[in-house]
Formats: C-alpha cells, sequence, structure tokens
C-alpha cells in the first residue's frame, strides 16, 4: 500500500470535494449578499455555507455508501461529524460572539482612552457558524458524496 492509494480513495475525494467546494462558494455567496468581492473568504473559517460540515458529512456519507450505512465505521463518521459540527454551531460560534463584544470594548475605550499597541488588534469575530450555513454544508457534503456514488459507483 503506497501513499498514492489514497488518489483511488473515494471518501477521500469526497470529502476533499465537499470541503472545496464549500470554500470556494463562500466568496460567491458573500458577494451575492454584499454586492462586493471578498477573495479572503477562500481561506477564512465561518461563513455561508460550513465547509468543516461539507467534510464531515460528506466523509460519513460516502462512508455509508462505500462500507454500509450499517458498519461501526459509518456509525464512528457520524459520531465524529456530529461532534465536529456541534463545536462548529456552538462553542467556535460562541468564541465568535465574545471576539465581537471585546472588539466592541476595544473601539469604545479608543474613542476616549489611548491604548498600547497589543491591545489594539482587532480579532477574529467570525470563528463558528450559524445553524444554517452548518445545514447548507452538511446538505453540501452529502449531496457531493452520492454525485460521485452515481459518477464512480464506488
Amino acid at each position: 500500500m503506497s501513499m498514492l492509494d489514497v488518489l483511488h480513495n473515494p471518501v477521500f475525494w469526497a470529502a476533499m470535494i465537499g470541503w472545496s467546494l464549500a470554500q470556494f462558494l463562500k466568496p460567491l455567496i458573500g458577494y451575492l449578499r454584499q454586492r462586493e468581492w471578498d477573495w479572503s473568504l477562500l481561506l477564512r473559517a465561518g461563513g455561508m455555507p460550513s465547509s468543516h460540515s461539507a467534510l464531515v458529512a460528506a466523509t460519513a456519507h460516502a462512508i455509508g455508501l462505500h462500507e454500509g450505512f450499517d458498519t461501526s465505521l459509518f456509525a464512528l463518521a457520524v459520531t465524529v461529524a456530529v461532534v465536529v459540527i456541534y463545536d462548529a454551531t456552538g462553542i467556535r460560534r460562541e468564541a465568535g460572539k465574545h471576539a465581537a463584544l471585546i472588539n466592541a470594548i476595544i473601539q469604545d475605550l479608543r474613542e476616549g482612552h489611548p491604548l498600547r499597541e497589543e491591545t489594539q488588534k482587532q480579532l477574529k469575530e467570525v470563528l463558528g457558524h450559524t445553524p444554517m450555513e452548518a445545514f447548507a454544508g452538511t446538505l453540501l457534503g452529502i449531496a457531493i458524496a452520492q454525485v460521485l456514488w452515481f459518477v464512480w459507483g464506488f
């Protein structure tokens, strides 16, 4: 078995295509919402659709299609997917809300009090996903795995 064997692994390709497509859709969806291109969305966490959700959903669905939906491996894949999606919409989303609040406090302080240079750095506010972003990513991942199943027949 060589490292090149991964190139013939349909589960791997479902995961990579699901993740990649989600990342490439972010600037397009951002443009449709804001009427301005933001190419930094290609490499950023957060946003619509969730690439984390697309990745794990595509992986779990492809495993189900390839190995069977009644296998322990599929059960493990679904469990990991649920944890990742929960984390993306829960913990990371809350961290983003905290970052937004801290940034607002820093802005208030800037207006009235001088701050040291190291306290003026903006924190990332888009760390997690809304439930809709995670849902869209999940559907995208499942659809990608299903299309690959039809095309390649695993």
